[in-house]
């Protein structure tokens, strides 16, 4: 008995040229290589030495979170990269770090972010990475932001809600 095996186009493409199609396997590869790129960041002090700087709302919280949905955590940002509608997986826009008992911060996100009018000057549909569509926030936000893109990759803790949700329901702020 022979056995037939029939190759779309896109597959056959991936096997000339060595790139896999989109879905699960490129997602797994680009979350490889985020984890890879921000390995460093898991010590906060490296993360200040590369340019991130600790982000606090409009009322000076910096661990953020919401009630009856979960925690952020505390943001750490590169203004530079904000300001730059280019979005590149091994470089997110923030670290998001988890509170711990002891009072440490434990790296457990990414998150980029993009301003919308910056996005939409050159774009006619919202950012994706990971094969997810970005979040919209809103302008008057708690971080004094014009309208804004983001999405949150859960890369070093699980989330319940999803490794791509805005929201860990595990991760709290003293």
């Amino acid at each position: 008995m022979k056995t037939r095996i029939v190759l779309s186009c896109v597959a056959v493409a991936a096997l000339l040229t060595g790139t896999a199609p989109a879905g699960a396997s490129t997602s797994q590869h680009d979350l490889g290589k985020l984890r890879t790129a921000t390995k460093e960041f898991h010590n906060v002090a490296n993360a200040e030495q590369a340019g991130f700087g600790l982000l606090t709302d409009n009322k000076g919280i910096t661990c953020i979170d919401m009630p009856g949905m979960g925690g952020m955590g505390v943001h750490w940002v590169k203004g530079k990269r904000v300001g730059d509608p280019a979005e590149k997986v091994a470089k997110p826009e923030a670290l998001v770090y988890e509170p711990q008992a002891d009072g440490t911060l434990k790296l457990a996100a990414v998150e980029y972010v993009v301003i919308k009018a910056d996005w939409d000057a050159t774009h006619s549909s919202r950012p994706s990475l990971f094969g997810h569509r970005f979040n919209l926030t809103k302008a008057p936000n708690r971080f004094g932001l014009p309208t804004f893109y983001s999405l949150h990759v859960w890369a070093f803790k699980p989330n319940p809600a999803g490794r791509f949700s805005m929201w860990n329901p595990d991760v709290h702020c003293p």
